[in-house]
């Protein structure tokens, strides 16, 4: 078991800690706003810090699950960022999805400390994050994933290193990329099929076991079809993460069609007053256009 701290709290964050409490970690815990890490210690005990600096002090790893690359630069910086707490040797991992290049920025920082870095987004959303049963894209030297693995199973399904740091966020723009595709696809079967007057549920049950079965498809055909836009990733931070993939785009080369169009329609959902509905209501769009 290790000492353990782990910054930030949101809707993944604090699922994913809970777990590392569960498996016997011992856990010190910090977020924005301290009413979230006091709730959080009374659910699962351990502790909770004032500052990064303070929550990373004696750990053997600091889990991050921040907003974006400025948060991620907030929590790590200065007198009270972690990477001042954090004693040689230990190492960080970060499950922000951010730029590879703050995270490569973030891990030459801690190499001059002495410490480890590991980039290690994450896929599978909310639900994954509670059940414990995320996809984790990891990036860094292997020395460094290999320590920090069995820490990372407490709420992982499958966790790979895929190259040096950065990786794991090329990883994961990869998975935004998919799955923008794949919402649209199925927001524009699933509205046709409503305007063609066929029964969503018998539909899905035939097709889903055939070439257009997909996760989405699976566990969002029902309430999509129900108007029901509050069961995963915001719309708001989808369009963050389309961002930081055509940023990137534009860098190495890459032809990024489809992407481009799918976050102009994700910039019409915002405009629907949906920047908090899930990445699924791509379909209200549809509808709201007749």
């Amino acid at each position: 078991m290790a000492k353990v701290a782990f910054l930030g709290l949101g809707v993944m964050g604090y699922p994913m800690a809970g777990h590392l409490s569960a498996k016997g970690h011992e856990v010190t815990v910090y977020n924005r706003s301290p009413e979230k890490a006091a709730a959080w210690v009374a659910q699962h005990g351990g502790a909770s810090a004032k500052t990064p600096a303070a929550a990373a002090r004696g750990a053997d790893f600091v889990m991050a699950c921040v907003g974006n690359d400025n948060d991620l630069r907030a929590i790590c910086e200065g007198a009270d960022g972690a990477f001042a707490g954090m004693a040689r040797g230990a190492i960080f991992v970060d499950h922000t999805t951010v730029s590879a290049a703050v995270t490569r920025d973030m891990a030459g920082c801690a190499a001059e400390r002495g410490l480890g870095y590991v980039d290690a987004p994450v896929s599978g959303g909310q639900a994954g994050a509670e059940n414990g049963v995320l996809s984790v894209m990891c990036g860094g030297s292997e020395q460094d994933y290999r320590a920090a693995e069995p820490v990372i199973a407490a709420y992982a399904r499958i966790c790979r290193l895929l190259g040096p740091s950065g990786a794991g966020q090329l990883a994961k723009m990869v998975n935004q990329i998919c799955i923008a595709g794949l919402v649209q696809g199925l927001a524009e079967g699933l509205h046709f099929a409503e305007k063609a007057g066929l029964d969503i549920a018998q539909l899905v049950e035939v097709i889903s076991q055939g070439a257009a079965g997909s996760w989405q498809m699976v566990n969002r055909h029902q309430t999509m079809a129900e108007g029901k836009f509050d069961h995963g990733f915001a719309v708001d931070w989808m369009r963050k993460d389309l961002g930081i993939c055509l940023a990137t785009a534009d860098e190495n080369g890459a032809s990024l069609p489809v992407t481009a169009l799918v976050d102009q329609f994700y910039k019409d959902v915002q405009k629907l007053g949906g920047n908090r509905w899930d990445t699924s209501s791509l379909i209200a769009r549809l509808r709201a256009l007749g």
